[in-house]
């Protein structure tokens, strides 16, 4: 049977308040602490973000599934429904403090925030949304918090295709 470790990581994020541009995680999904625990050096080395139609990503999560049955490692997937959710959640803010931590891991928030030449505040809350779906870790060093993206890699896929007569029916 194939390690844990190497389990196929599903998160399905369904909405946004579009008026406040917050991200909300699916109630099952923010209680459950689905990676909480995982050792952050047991996580597969890729981290995939998409945002696929419910269907779309059902077969994706089964298909990733045989595949780590197999003993394949598979990519930890976050998916949203809706493309504008990916958005609100991959600021171009976010996604330079990711390529920065994942370039040269920052000792410390602070000295990360200085090297973007950004607020500490800022930065906190951007990596706090980040951690929020365990994009993004915090290891103790003395009293700082050193952020550090566990995976090799981050994919973001966003699908944009001619919808389907199912598709053009309205929902009752």
């Amino acid at each position: 049977m194939p390690d844990k470790s190497n389990t196929p990581d599903d998160t399905d994020v369904n909405s946004t308040n579009s008026e406040t541009e917050e991200i909300v995680m699916d109630d099952v999904e923010a209680e459950a602490g689905f990676l909480e625990d995982r050792d952050p050096e047991d996580y597969p080395s890729v981290l995939r973000i998409t945002s696929d139609p419910e269907e779309a990503h059902r077969q994706d999560a089964l298909d990733r599934l045989d595949r780590w049955k197999a003993g394949e490692e598979v990519p930890h997937v976050i998916n949203f429904e809706n493309p504008s959710d990916l958005r609100a959640l991959l600021t171009d803010r976010r996604v330079e403090l990711l390529r920065s931590i994942m370039t040269d891991r920052p000792d410390s928030i602070r000295q990360l925030a200085e090297r973007l030449d950004r607020d500490v505040k800022s930065v906190h809350d951007d990596l706090q949304v980040l951690a929020d779906y365990d994009i993004v870790h915090f290891e103790q060093a003395g009293r700082a918090k050193r952020p550090f993206v566990p995976y090799d890699s981050i994919e973001v896929s966003l699908e944009i295709s001619t919808p389907t007569s199912a598709d053009d029916v309205a929902p009752a």
